[in-house]
């Protein structure tokens, strides 16, 4: 079978974002590389990347399925709930405004495999800094669990995840690592995230489905149906697995793949080895 088929680039390309869009190592970065290496490019690409993201979302509604049902059932009647959804609304504003705002250049000029590698080595260098401030500070986290962030620590992350606008800096990075130095624990940074990730996705899918629909009446069903299955799978694994990683262990190993990954491709451009689209 041809490996550049495109059930084949839609299989692929559905796995790589649902095994990357929760890891601090940008989904973005890695979908704009793999989308290169399997010569899947241009503007449709975009709209396909875009969208297999809601199979990572639909991934985290499952997991977490008990708490927004019980989310939904209290908004009205319990503070608990009530402050549940106020602060995914206040931490999602600032990446829907800039998004909305910078968007198109940031498609025009920074969607590109040499940029994401750029952002990926800049992204690391803060992750170790984090990192090493939490080690050598050896402090208690101020907030423990998601249920004691107020609407002014769920704004501080929200602007953290602003910086994910940069193709390569990673939106699950930016909220993880920004909610550490902002004061929540590695549990509750992480969890936080996979909230904040479902109306995230949620905008940029629909946005990016209305701006492009002419593309999408082009569009094979079969293609976006697999991408969006093989995400929703990958991205269930990776969250359970991830949520048992970061009871125990930094994530720092991750920091040193951002390196290693970004030095790949800036050695590969530099010497003509590769010829990134």
């Amino acid at each position: 079978m041809d490996p550049t088929s495109p059930l084949i680039v839609a299989l692929v390309l559905g796995i790589v974002e649902g095994l990357t869009e929760f890891l601090p190592i940008s989904s973005t970065g890695h979908l704009i590389v793999a989308g290169s290496l399997l010569g899947y490019v241009g503007d449709e690409a975009k709209v396909f990347e875009i969208a297999i993201q809601s199979g990572a979302m639909l991934a985290i509604v499952w997991e977490y399925r008990a708490r927004f049902a019980g989310v939904a059932r209290g908004a009205w009647r319990e503070p608990a709930a009530r402050r549940f959804i106020v602060n995914i609304l206040v931490a999602f504003m600032p990446a829907a405004i800039l998004g909305l705002l910078l968007g198109n250049a940031i498609k025009a000029w920074l969607f590109h495999p040499v940029p994401v590698a750029l952002a990926f080595v800049g992204g690391a260098l803060v992750i170790l800094w984090v990192e090493r401030r939490w080690r050598t500070r050896a402090a208690t986290p101020r907030i423990d669990t998601v249920d004691a962030m107020t609407p002014a620590d769920a704004l501080k992350v929200g602007i953290a995840q602003a910086f994910a606008l940069i193709p390569g800096t990673s939106r699950s990075g930016a909220t993880i690592i920004g909610g550490m130095l902002f004061g929540l624990s590695r549990q509750a940074a992480t969890e936080f995230s996979f909230f904040l990730a479902v109306p995230t996705l949620i905008a940029a899918g629909a946005w990016s489905a209305w701006k492009e629909r002419s593309l999408l009446t082009h569009a094979d069903p079969a293609f976006f149906a697999l991408g969006l299955a093989a995400s929703f799978v990958a991205a269930l694994v990776c969250v359970r697995w991830l949520i048992r990683y970061v009871a125990r262990h930094d994530f720092v190993p991750f920091a040193w793949y951002r390196i290693a990954f970004g030095a790949v491709i800036l050695a590969t451009a530099h010497y003509g080895l590769v010829r990134w689209a």
